[in-house]
Order: structure tokens, then sequence, then C-alpha cells
């Protein structure tokens, strides 16, 4: 079975630090590309963040940049997402998707989702 699984999400005070994964089973993450985006409620789902499989480019949205920090680990088949200097518009439920990543990806490039980990920043 085919599946990406989220973790790492929870409660955290504002300026604090969270490092969510994104687990692969069912395949090899190295060639595909990885986007994170996130949903708040009552929001619509955005992009945060996705890398290249093919050459490890990275991309953020401009509310992430300098904050935040997508990597991957080939060996564990899981990508990260480092999140620090959180700030409590960063609440939202955080998926990863495998998809098309380039300068401007758009959420419908992206399929295969997980399920989700929760965000919540607040103090």
């Amino acid at each position: 079975q085919v599946q990406l699984v989220e973790s790492g999400g929870g409660l955290v005070q504002p300026g604090g630090s969270l490092r969510l994964s994104c687990a692969a089973s069912g395949f090899t993450l190295d060639y595909y590309d990885i986007g994170w985006f996130r949903q708040a409620p009552g929001k619509e789902r955005e992009g945060v963040s996705c890398i290249s499989s093919s050459d490890g480019s990275t991309y953020y949205a401009d509310f992430v940049k300098g904050r935040f920090t997508i990597s991957r680990d080939n060996a564990k088949n899981t990508v990260y997402l480092q999140m620090n200097s959180l700030k409590p518009e960063d609440t939202a439920v955080y998926y990863c998707a495998t998809g098309a990543c380039y300068s401007d990806y758009q959420d419908s490039d992206f399929g295969s989702w997980g399920q989700g980990t929760q965000v919540t920043v607040s103090s």
C-alpha cells in the first residue's frame, strides 16, 4: 500500500520550533518531489514548501522563508519540515504530498496526500 504519513505536530509556544516528518511506505521517496501544505480552519489549503527529487531544489512560500527548512533523508525514506520561530498564524493541519515541485507549484500539482498533522502555536 502506497502512503505518506505525517508526524511531529503538536502544541508549541510562539517562537518555538517543531520538526514535521513525512514518511513514505510502499514506495521509495527518492524519485518523488514532495510538498508540504497547510490548511487552517476556514481557509483554503496553501503551499508551504517543496523539494525536488532531481536536484534537491527547494521552494518556500514567502510567509515561511527564513523560518522553515525542508529536507529529505532518502535512507530513512522521509522528508522533514523544520519549523522555527513559529507564530500563531502558523496554526494549521500540515500535509505532505507527492507531485511536481517548481517555483510556482500549486496545490493541483500534488496528489497522494497524507492524513495531516496538527500544529498549534499558542501561549
